[in-house]
């Protein structure tokens, strides 16, 4: 299932993150690899804000396409 799949409020386990290497590098660098943990927070505009570990980040549409949780 894919990220924007999630309900706002979820926390879900990231079992792989697909697309290509530039954008899977960048997930990569906010924290975003398999096994972690991520909270959707809301919804905003066609922006995805989440939160890993410590930080909360906005991506959009495409970038949360790539990010298989389960």
């Amino acid at each position: 299932m894919f990220l924007t799949k999630a309900k706002v409020g979820q926390t879900v386990n990231i079992v792989k993150i697909e697309g290509k290497e530039k954008n899977r590098r960048f997930l990569f660098s906010l924290g975003c690899f398999e096994g972690e943990s991520i909270t959707l927070i809301s919804i905003l505009g066609g922006n995805y804000i989440i939160n890993i570990k410590e930080g909360r980040y906005a991506i959009d549409e495409s970038l949360a396409k790539s990010i298989i949780i389960d």
